[in-house]
């Protein structure tokens, strides 16, 4: 039976972990609400296993993860319904637990952190966040910390920064990738000059699968960093080089954001994080390299190269 399980297993980092486990030949389930998508994107692998679940109710819960060892949880919201990120993450670690699962893997953001007061930010950096939707992320960490101090499940935390990569359509830069290869004008949000860093999301997917077969990750919390700091101008400016256009895009800052608000909710809703975009949060994953020793880190040029390819 399969002992690793992906919660919310059908995103791009979802499609990534599952990769990394194929390439090494470990079976593993992949638990979502829609088993049409879940068939659409994972039907054809013989290592996974396909199980839908209800996240709001426990016995769906438990059921789904009966049998795992390791659960690596995944699961979105819609970016306005951020309050469900505590609520999910409690209802799913009861379920785990009584299932008996064994470990458990948050896969986060930088949101807790708030705004860096270090020009790198480690894993001793205060989780001060001055927004919703960081202290909604701070309660799901918190939850999951807890649980591992109660002695009855292991957990531990990998928190990414923005990423992109082959099908990451969430990703900033996935406007440009578009524009690029369309000649339209591609959609940033600014300011674009400031420093940024990205993670590939392949090499996500490898260190997940490095990290949770790693007996040393459990009961703390991770960062990983992209392949070094850039810039999003750097990286439109590349993208639009490599597909052979001038750059042409239109950049919206924070008034502009508030004026798309009025009829878009997501763009309503980045009003609020605007501040990663003026006071970045440049991860510092020392402590991961000491875990795991060198990570994968796709140089931006050939990230670039490879998700142009695949569009």
């Amino acid at each position: 039976m399969e002992t690793i399980a992906l919660i919310g297993a059908s995103g791009s980092l979802g499609k990534s972990i599952a990769h990394a486990l194929n390439g090494n030949n470990k079976p593993y389930r992949v638990i979502g609400r829609s088993e049409s998508s879940l068939r659409a994107t994972f039907g054809n692998d013989p290592h996974a296993a396909i199980v839908t679940w209800n996240p709001d109710a426990p016995d769906s819960i438990r059921q789904a993860l009966a049998g795992i060892d390791t659960a690596i949880y995944l699961v979105g919201v819609n970016y306005w319904q951020f309050e469900l990120h505590p609520q999910l993450m409690r209802k799913t670690l009861d379920g785990a637990i009584a299932a008996g699962v064994k470990k458990l893997l948050l896969i986060a953001t930088v949101y807790p952190y708030g705004k860096p007061q270090t020009e790198r930010v480690n894993e001793d950096h205060p989780r001060e966040p001055h927004t919703f939707k960081g202290r909604m992320r701070k309660e799901q960490e918190d939850l999951v910390l807890a649980a591992h101090a109660s002695g009855k499940i292991q957990t531990a935390i990998l928190r990414l920064p923005d990423f992109y990569g082959p099908g990451v359509d969430k990703s900033f830069l996935w406007s440009a990738f578009q524009a690029a290869k369309t000649g339209k004008r591609a959609q940033l949000v600014g300011p674009i000059d400031t420093p940024h860093e990205f993670v590939y999301l392949p090499d996500a997917g490898t260190t997940v699968e490095r990290l949770i077969s790693t007996a040393g990750a459990w009961g703390s919390a991770w960062n990983l960093g992209g392949a070094g700091v850039t810039s999003v101008h750097t990286m439109v400016d590349e993208i639009f080089a490599q597909a052979g256009r001038k750059p042409k895009y239109m950049i919206a800052g924070k008034t502009m954001l508030r004026i798309f608000g009025l009829f878009n909710p997501m763009m309503r809703e980045l009003v609020e994080m605007h501040y990663l975009q003026t006071s970045p949060v440049v991860l510092d994953d020392t402590r991961l390299r000491y875990l795991l020793g060198t990570l994968p880190k796709m140089p931006y040029k050939e990230g670039i190269r490879e998700t142009l390819a695949s569009i």
